[in-house]
């Protein structure tokens, strides 16, 4: 069933963040969003000029409008408008027990502007009260009192402390826990991606989050794919406006949601003898060349997002069938358990890859690999793809 997620949040003219952002991010997912708006805004990449709330009453009709019809399978708070209307919301998701709710407490815009006042900010209170999940960045977890143990502790929620306005190369997330099997902090740690494509990202993270846990992700397992959703859109950005532009929602595709169990075919690699031949051949047949590693290997990517390769690598000898995986290790467990026999386990590959490798019952190479990000943006990627 296509995951139901309600967004409470404001519009964004220039499309960068708020709902614009959060429905590009869920139908990008894989699922259908649905929208109580909460406060219209007049902004660009430069800056937000004016700020026009919605009524608390119209907010709360456009959520039960929705609820009583369609259906909500998770909900994700973003920039709320008021502490009238925050209050409202708190009380009207305790109407919905049993559906995650991702709350991410917009503050301030990524351009600076003020987007939530004093008493909203006391009011988030409640709202932390009813969430599954709160993602701060570092100005806001400072704002909410600086601690995320403490409120954890507090409100009964668990807390995701985002980084990125931390200093350093690295960024690095922490996930501390309200859920006693759960471990009581996860970090997760990436180089720094240089861009100015950061309007939006707090938006497209805690939507991504509600649609992993719409579809039953464990929280920290929708906040590891919901991280890779947002580096990938990060580097997809199409480099619009002369402020912080906005994200590439849409350059990222569905095999980011991968299912344990169903592998995705992503490419396949065929064996060439003169490099520079077919790659001419294959671009003239309508292929967008991704990867040049001369006179080794090519990579070209088709409509729809699959890829396909060429080698000159000895190693290569027929063709090689490629299906990604969402998690590599719980697939080869369960297809052993049904007694499939690898020539190699999982293994970190030193091009960035996790794979195991197997044969078909005629013979034919097949990999399965996992590489997120690695995969879409290795290094070796062409600056014009």
């Amino acid at each position: 069933m296509t995951p139901r997620i309600l967004i409470i949040a404001g519009s964004d003219s220039g499309g960068g963040a708020g709902i614009q952002a959060d429905i590009k991010t869920v139908t990008m997912l894989g699922g259908h969003a649905m929208t109580a708006i909460t406060a219209i805004t007049a902004q660009n990449t430069l800056g937000v000029s004016g700020v026009h709330p919605i009524p608390t009453d119209m907010v709360i009709a456009q959520i039960d409008a929705v609820v009583r019809d369609i259906g909500v399978d998770a909900v994700k708070i973003g920039m709320i408008g008021s502490a009238r209307t925050a209050l409202a919301v708190a009380e009207k998701l305790a109407e919905l027990p049993g559906v995650p709710v991702v709350f991410d407490p917009v503050m301030v815009a990524t351009s600076g502007a003020t987007l939530a006042d004093d008493a909203t900010i006391a009011a988030f209170e409640r709202l932390m009260a009813r969430a599954s999940v709160t993602t701060p960045n570092l100005p806001e977890l400072e704002a909410l009192g600086g601690d995320a143990r403490a409120l954890v502790a507090a409100h009964g929620c668990a807390v995701l402390a985002k980084g990125g306005h931390g200093a350093g190369v690295q960024v690095t997330d922490r996930l501390y826990s309200a859920n006693p099997d759960d471990p009581p902090e996860i970090e997760w740690s990436d180089p720094r991606i240089e861009s100015e494509a950061t309007h939006g990202t707090g938006c497209t993270l805690s939507s991504a989050i509600a649609c992993g846990l719409a579809q039953e992700w464990d929280l920290p397992e929708a906040v590891n794919r919901a991280r890779r959703f947002v580096r990938i859109a990060m580097r997809a950005a199409p480099a619009l406006g002369r402020g912080h532009g906005p994200m590439g929602q849409q350059g990222v595709r569905l095999d980011l949601n991968l299912s344990f169990f169903e592998p995705m075919l992503n490419q396949v690699t065929v064996p060439a003898e003169d490099l520079a031949a077919s790659e001419r051949f294959y671009r003239l047949l309508g292929l967008r060349q991704v990867v040049r590693a001369s006179p080794r290997y090519a990579r070209f990517e088709s409509e729809g997002g699959a890829t396909f390769s060429i080698a000159t690598d000895k190693s290569y000898t027929a063709p090689v069938v490629y299906f990604e995986c969402g998690d590599l290790d719980v697939t080869v467990a369960y297809l052993q358990q049904q007694g499939f026999r690898f020539e190699q386990e999982p293994k970190d590959e030193p091009w960035g890859w996790r794979e195991a490798r197997l044969r078909d019952p005629a013979g034919n190479a097949v990999r399965l690999y996992q590489a997120g990000e690695m995969r879409r943006f290795p290094p070796w990627r062409l600056d014009d793809a």
